[in-house]
This record gives structure tokens, C-alpha cells and sequence, in this order.
């Protein structure tokens, strides 16, 4: 069966591309990072839940550990000196970016890709409404497919698929639905661990695509 990695947070948009993965026929093989992120253990419950539901083995699961973007900072995730922004998305790169980061997660996931012969690395980046992120745009990810496949074997040839990058944030609840995602398991919060904030840029976003999908959100918020 052919392989594909999947970079999956345990987020809405990772798990409903992982689903998409399952459906198109790959063998997933899920690769989860903590780096220090102010969530870092929630993301990882709902990692392995997900895991769980998709009956992936614990032998199977990819949990890496890069400390080294605490060590750099210079984001609300992973620097607790910078508050996380809860006044509403606004124009340009946001302070919850972090530097790089799926540059680092995409060249990770290439080398668990080349090392398991896998086909396709499968990332849940949306360029529409990702806060303004440089680094979920497709211009940005058509590069660094070409610098993976001119860095890896010949024999390796690694696609990378962004099914989610030109939907909206609705489209995507919808999306995750028609694939049978459990979005009660999934966690989108940057703030809270217990129950989500519901006013960081990505609970907003989250929030306002159930909403505009007509479709209740079943994960707890405060309040």
C-alpha cells in the first residue's frame, strides 16, 4: 500500500487532511511535533486520540521533540513573555507566528518520508485564512517540494499535498464532515488546555467556520 506522512497537529485542518490521505487510498504514517507551543500537551492528547480513531498503532506514530523553537522565541506560542493576541484577526503576520516552523516540520517530515518510502507528505496548510502566515502560502510550499526532492535520493520523488490550502474556513468544517472526521476530538486553542479561549485568532477562526457552516462546535469553550 503506498505510504503518505502526515503532519498532524491534532487541529481541525491536520486531521481533516489526514482523512483525505486515508480516503485517497495512502497508508498514513503521522508525524506530531512539540516544540515547546503553550499547548503542547493538549495537541498531543488529541494527536493520539486521532490516532486512536484511525486505529494507527503507538509503533506507527512519529512524536518528535524540537525544543530549539522555545530557545528561539520570537512567538506567542512559545515565548510566555508574548501574550497571545484575543482582539480579533487583523491584517499582516501575527505574533502567534513562528518563525519558520513548517519550513522545520516539512524538512523533518521529508526525512521520516524518504526513510519510510513514502510518496507524499500531506500538510494541512490554508493560505486563505491562515492569519496571515508566510509560511502557508503555495508559493512557499511548491519551493520547498522542489528543495526536498533536489536534497533526497532520486528514487524518493516526494509530493507534497495541501488539500485544504484554497478553502475557507467553513469549507473545511464541511470538508471534515463529508470525511468522517470526530472534530470532538480535535483542539485548535493557542491559549488554554481545559477548555478553548474562544477569542485567540484560531478559536475565532474555528469558531466562525462552524458557525458559517451552520454546524455546532461539540469541544468545550470557557464561558
Amino acid at each position: 500500500m503506498k505510504k503518505a506522512v502526515v503532519i498532524l497537529s491534532g487541529g481541525m485542518d491536520s486531521t481533516t487532511t489526514a482523512f483525505i490521505a486515508k480516503n485517497e487510498g495512502y497508508d498514513i504514517v503521522p508525524v506530531h511535533f512539540n516544540y515547546g507551543q503553550r499547548t503542547e500537551k493538549r495537541e498531543l492528547k488529541a494527536f493520539n486520540d486521532i490516532c486512536e480513531y484511525l486505529k494507527i498503532p503507538d509503533n506507527k506514530r512519529y512524536i518528535i521533540d524540537i525544543p530549539f523553537f522555545k530557545q528561539i522565541g520570537a512567538s506567542a506560542l512559545t515565548d510566555e513573555n508574548i501574550e497571545v493576541p484575543t482582539d480579533g484577526v487583523k491584517p499582516g503576520v501575527p505574533v502567534t507566528y513562528v518563525p519558520f516552523r513548517n519550513g522545520i516540520f516539512l524538512s523533518i517530515a521529508a526525512a521520516v518520508a524518504e526513510k519510510e518510502e513514502a510518496k507524499a507528505i500531506y500538510i494541512g496548510v490554508v493560505e486563505e485564512d491562515s492569519s496571515g502566515y508566510p509560511d502557508c502560502r503555495e508559493e512557499f510550499i511548491n519551493y520547498m517540494e522542489k528543495a526536498i526532492n533536489a536534497g533526497t535520493k532520486p528514487e524518493t520523488n516526494i509530493q507534497i499535498k495541501t488539500p485544504l490550502i484554497h478553502l475557507k474556513k467553513e469549507d473545511i468544517v464541511k470538508k471534515a464532515i463529508e470525511v468522517g472526521v470526530p472534530l470532538g476530538l480535535t483542539w485548535s486553542c493557542y491559549k488554554e488546555e481545559d477548555a478553548a479561549c474562544g477569542v485567540c485568532d484560531s478559536c475565532r477562526l474555528r469558531l466562525k467556520g462552524f458557525e458559517k457552516a451552520g454546524i455546532r462546535d461539540k469541544i468545550p469553550y470557557k464561558g
